[in-house]
């Protein structure tokens, strides 16, 4: 195989992004795929400061395995922040009858954690809060990621003065700005970061309210056409959701995904400009998208863990991470650099996600 470039897209999902862990696993082992630059939001974020880390250590095949070793590190630490010895047990009586699903649903520790999370807020810890995430960025193997040394990086986050998006890159995505990215409001106390551009301290929330992830980074000149986009939300589930949980998750999706699927669809204006030939001369790039993603397996999943997993459930993410990119691989890997193989025309008629090979 011929050496190919791309650029990474990689969503935020919180534990759901061990899902990535595996595709990112399984792509470092072709070593005629480079990665050009990352964009991550969130547990996106998380994965391409790690998988950044290691390839701007060392070259070729040595930094391949600092990547991945990177992104064990981090995920093993993630599972040990977040063990909950009750959520296994909960599990471990599943399947349940639908009426117990429902109470097991209401007196779960997510439920409760919901709920918690409604009145109390992270600034009433006072002195005792602590941000998980600085931990696990710390303890990273490799940890230096705000270099300009391989890969580009490009983190998102919320301005919460403001309600848009910022993007760090180069030495300002700090560690602070990936846990401003991964800053959920609920559970974390906003993340404060100094801001040349307004000359003050701004506060931050998650990435994934404004870009989730964000893919106009990518446009740059210098960067490959190619965004294989790393999916953690489901964009189609099936059957209507009825109960509060099924509602909540639906909603939690549908609004993470909406900045996804408004450049998506601003994509495939510009393709069919393309097509008319109307961009004739003009200096706009025209991208190749490609998708890698599991929809059975999220669609198995809730919203809710996303912010209580089990060491089991990630390392069942990352299986299934490395079964889908290896399948991209084995029928995709030729059309890399030459064609897309997402159908956005038939993504925003309503078709779904459509493979097109043959274009």
């Amino acid at each position: 195989m011929k050496e190919k470039s791309i650029n990474l897209a990689l969503q935020g999902g919180g534990s759901h992004g061990a899902f990535a862990w595996g595709v990112l696993d399984r792509l470092l082992q072709e070593n005629w795929l480079n990665i050009a630059a990352i964009s991550g939001t969130s547990a996106g974020a998380l994965n391409g400061a790690a998988l950044k880390a290691g390839l701007s250590r060392y070259k070729a095949a040595r930094g391949r395995q600092a990547a991945r070793e990177n992104l064990d590190a981090l995920w093993t630490n993630v599972g040990q922040v977040s063990d909950n010895r009750v959520v296994q047990w909960m599990h471990s009586l599943l399947p349940v009858p639908p009426s117990l699903g429902r109470l097991t649903e209401m007196f779960s520790p997510a439920a409760w954690l919901d709920n918690f999370t409604r009145i109390f807020s992270p600034y009433d810890y006072g002195p005792f809060y602590v941000n998980p995430l600085k931990s696990v960025l710390r303890d990273l193997p490799y940890p230096d990621f705000n270099n300009e040394i391989g890969p580009s990086l490009f983190v998102s986050a919320t301005n919460v003065r403001t309600g848009r998006i910022r993007i760090f890159t180069g030495q300002a995505a700090t560690p602070d700005a990936v846990m401003a990215s991964a800053c959920l409001p609920n559970l974390f106390r906003a993340v404060e970061i100094y801001d040349p551009d307004t000359d003050r301290v701004e506060s931050f929330w998650d990435g994934g309210f404004t870009g989730n992830p964000a893919l106009f980074p990518l446009y740059k000149p210098e960067f490959p056409r190619d965004i294989v986009i790393v999916n953690i939300n489901p964009l189609i589930r099936d059957g209507l959701p009825k109960t509060p949980g099924e509602i909540s998750d639906r909603v939690n999706e549908v609004s993470f995904n909406s900045s996804l699927m408004a450049e998506l669809r601003s994509i495939n204006f510009v393709k069919r400009l393309f097509a008319e030939e109307r961009l004739h001369n003009r200096t706009m790039k025209n991208p190749l998208i490609h998708m890698i993603l599991d929809d059975t397996l999220m669609n198995d999943l809730t919203a809710r863990s996303k912010v209580l997993p089990g060491p089991g459930l990630l390392h069942r993410m990352k299986t299934a991470g490395q079964v889908s990119a290896d399948a991209f691989i084995e029928k995709h890997a030729d059309a890399l650099n030459e064609k897309d193989t997402v159908d956005l025309a038939a993504l925003f008629t309503g078709a779904g996600i459509i493979d097109r090979v043959d274009v």
